[in-house]
């Protein structure tokens, strides 16, 4: 939000320099971030004056020129070379001497020097009024009033405004700052508080009156929750034109271009006071009469950008009898705003519901300075005030009379809010305790009534405008912004509790995790938990009545909180994909919503993605693709970590799977991984192969508490490898081979390894070979050939008898 300083100044005197001024704003909250400088006119004219043509005689070597002596009111005269066609001796004309710096219209820079034209020493030029920036006349040179003393500054003839411009980071709940009333408010509590006492000077209403009453147009609310206050007036035989080059300097100082005089009016005073307003072309408003209701969907309307839009049945519109004419509090038409030709007009100023404005913006993608103000709620007690200090305004620079009575629909009015402070509260949430009369103080720079007051603390009534204050703690922090952070003393002492924690805390665990992931080649993401309803048609394990859906969404793509993790992955995957980063291998944490018939629920989930090869090219290594199997050793080593063992794997029946397995405890699911499918791929332009894992943290976390740890010595005796290739029918499985290596031998058998498997032409038909290791060991002694061969045997038997297998 821009803030003009020499603006500031009509409503309060201040003693101090924009810096320090600005040094106070960021102190109260309103922090300064940056304090830039305004020129009316760029340069300011600095080195331009009154010059007086003593003579023009023709140039000797050029037809069009002439060269000029001139008095500048130093002693000494110059000699100018000059090409406007209407230079003549006597005349008063500006000058830009030797140095001075002028501006074209793009605002580049060029600087007068001595120079020779045609053989002829010019020492300066003689400017239009373009050249100054004064105007758009280039036609010849501009000819000044001849009572004028040579060698006068330009500048102190055309006031040349020169400006400071302060730009505030508005936070969103200080609606009652966003405007330069509402700033000099601030800081005269401010300076109250510094012993400076200062006046706050009101724009007066008092001459406000009815002219005639040849006017009338009639005012109709429907809906008194969207609209609780309307008021309007008529103006009429006004003069369309420009407004005077103060108020066009005010308006240009903050970022606004002028447009006409009722336009630029209506804009001052918005950001005078922050109440919007908007005027109508009288002679466009059909029937006289004004609706404030709504239309039904998709009724075209088109707005004063020239782009026409299609409503919905809830934005809330200002309709004459036979059509819309404005979008409410947020944008006018293209066919009732004001023209050149425009000689009556209808001022409207308005309290709008602030979240129905808000949804209307956003559906419209519609920002404007009147949006901003109604969104984040403006003072409806100010909304008659606003209109009287408008009309006489427009009266002021435009012309015309007022033709009617102030039309003001205010259906039931708001009373101010109540609160009671606690002084115990004060002085520990501030932590220090102030005076009493410290407090009252404050609160009375602030506008905040002080009704009682008693032992324990004080009954407060909260000004209207103030919308955020609604209870005791914002009261203090209003308390404490006033008395100034800066003046909160530190304690020498140094106080902490220490909590007694178990290392089985989610965060802890979730740490012990990533530190793995990011050791093993994973980068952490973080992505947004709001996505867009479309994803839900990628897969048939999202349903449309589970959604979470936003009552305000910012956007479409941002309408519902997610159900799964995977969509919110895929994105990171295609942004990097998009910028040559092929190779991927990512972690995050997050949590899916759903919305079910029993209630809405919040799950946690730490979600893998491997796509590309685990590592980047070398002249003396082959990158290795990131393929299933290595997504599921880094599955293993993340229950490894946390000591989850005996978990059953099956294969998984996700629709978001073109292959995949389900691991899971005999009560609950614990990760489903697997291949993409390419049909979802290709929805977020992915054209390699992505593996992802979901995992049920919250389930895992729980898990992880009730695992018991056995701490063994290492064992002395060595260990002894056996390997066996297996010929075996397709449909056999490997985790069937473990679980029989295991059940025959549950005390020496150790570990067993599928490390070589063969489907060829020289194999039978429907067959294939595994070759699996087992590594026995005796924790006691040391194993002899005898007992391990007599252990093979066994293992023999088995996959003889239940798999059918062959020993190749």
């Amino acid at each position: 939000m821009k803030i003009s300083y020499n603006w500031l100044k009509q409503f309060i005197k201040l003693p101090e320099n924009a810096e320090n001024t600005g040094e106070l704003l960021t102190d109260l909250g309103l922090e300064v971030e940056g304090i830039n400088e305004f020129q009316s006119v760029k340069g300011g004219m600095a080195g331009v004056v009154v010059g007086h043509v003593l003579s023009c005689e023709p140039h000797p070597n050029a037809d069009r020129l002439n060269l000029t002596r001139v008095n500048l009111g130093n002693g000494e005269d110059v000699q100018i070379v000059c090409g406007a066609p209407n230079i003549a001796a006597g005349q008063k004309v500006p000058v830009a001497t030797i140095g001075t710096v002028l501006y074209d219209e793009k605002g580049e820079s060029w600087e007068i020097k001595k120079g020779k034209i045609r053989g002829e020493v010019s020492f300066g030029m003689i400017c239009s009024e373009k050249e100054l920036g004064l105007g758009q006349s280039h036609e010849g040179i501009m000819v000044m009033d001849n009572e004028l003393v040579p060698g006068t500054p330009v500048a102190e003839l055309f006031e040349v405004e020169n400006d400071e411009v302060f730009e505030i980071g508005l936070t969103p709940n200080r609606a009652d700052a966003m405007s330069h009333w509402g700033v000099a408010r601030d800081l005269k509590a401010g300076y109250q508080q510094k012993g400076q006492h200062l006046e706050l000077i009101t724009p007066s209403v008092s001459s406000f009156h009815v002219d005639s009453r040849s006017l009338k147009i009639q005012i109709k609310v429907e809906d008194s929750n969207l609209a609780p206050r309307y008021c309007g007036v008529t103006i009429s035989e006004i003069k369309v034109g420009e407004s005077p080059k103060w108020l066009q300097n005010r308006l240009k100082a903050i970022g606004i271009t002028p447009k006409n005089n009722i336009v630029d009016a209506t804009n001052y005073v918005m950001h005078e006071l922050g109440q919007p307003l908007h005027a109508f072309d009288a002679s466009q408003i059909a029937g006289n009469e004004i609706n404030v209701t709504t239309v039904k969907a998709g009724t075209k309307f088109t707005t004063l950008d020239e782009v026409e839009r299609e409503l919905h049945e809830e934005d809330l519109m200002i309709c004459d009898a036979e059509k819309p004419l404005a979008i409410a509090g947020v944008f006018g038409g293209l066919g009732s705003g004001v023209t050149a030709s425009t000689t009556q007009i209808f001022l409207e100023s308005a309290y709008f519901n602030p979240v129905s404005v808000r949804k209307t913006a956003k559906r419209h993608a519609l920002n404007t300075d009147a949006s901003f103000r109604f969104e984040r709620g403006i003072d409806i007690n100010q909304v008659e005030y606003a209109l009287k200090r408008a009309a006489l305004l427009i009266k002021e620079i435009a012309g015309g009379e007022i033709t009617s009575d102030i039309d003001d629909l205010y259906f039931k009015k708001i009373e101010d809010f109540q609160v009671f402070l606690t002084f115990e509260k004060v002085n520990k949430l501030i932590g220090e305790n102030l005076e009493e009369e410290t407090i009252k103080s404050i609160l009375a720079s602030l506008e905040i009534r002080v009704n009682n007051v008693t032992e324990t603390g004080m009954g407060l009534t909260i000004p209207s405008y103030r919308v955020d204050v609604h209870r005791e703690s914002d009261v203090i922090e209003e308390i404490l912004r006033v008395y100034g952070y800066n003046n909160i003393k530190f304690g020498d002492k140094l106080s902490l509790s220490v909590a007694n924690s178990s290392k089985f805390e989610d965060y802890k665990i979730q740490n012990l995790i990533a530190n793995q992931l990011i050791g093993q080649g994973f980068y952490e993401t973080m992505s947004n938990s709001l996505t867009t309803a479309e994803y839900n048609k990628y897969s048939d394990d999202l349903k449309d009545e589970y959604q979470v859906k936003m009552l305000n969404p910012l956007s479409q793509d941002l309408s519902v909180l997610r159900q799964t993790m995977l969509f919110s992955g895929l994105e990171t995957i295609s942004y990097n994909l998009n910028r040559k980063r092929h190779n991927l291998r990512i972690f995050e944490f997050g949590k899916t919503y759903h919305s079910y018939v029993s209630g809405r629920t919040e799950n946690k989930h730490l979600s893998l993605f491997i796509s590309g090869n685990r590592s980047s090219e070398s002249w003396n290594t082959i990158p290795g693709k990131g393929n299933f199997f290595y997504l599921k050793g880094v599955i293993d080593t993340i229950f490894e970590k946390l000591g989850i063992t005996g978990l059953k794997s099956k294969a998984g029946k996700s629709e978001i799977f073109s292959e995949g397995l389900q691991l899971s405890t005999k009560k609950s699911k614990l990760v489903d991984f697997g291949v993409v499918k390419k049909s979802i791929l290709k929805k977020f332009d992915i054209d390699q192969e992505v593996i992802y894992a979901d995992f049920n943290w919250s389930e895992i976390v729980e898990l992880a508490k009730q695992q018991k740890r056995k701490v063994t010595s290492i064992p002395k005796h060595p260990s002894m490898r056996r390997d066996f290739a297996l010929l075996l029918d397709n449909a056999v499985s490997y985790d069937e081979i473990e679980q029989i290596a295991y059940q025959t031998e549950k005390k020496l058998l150790k570990d067993v390894n599928l490390f070589d498997v063969y489907e060829g032409d020289s194999l039978p038909e429907g067959k294939k070979s595994y070759a699996v290791s087992f590594i026995f060991q005796d924790e006691h002694k040391t194993l002899t050939d005898k007992q391990v061969d007599k252990l093979m045997s066994k293992l023999k038997f088995r996959f003889e008898k239940e798999l059918k297998a062959e020993l190749r």
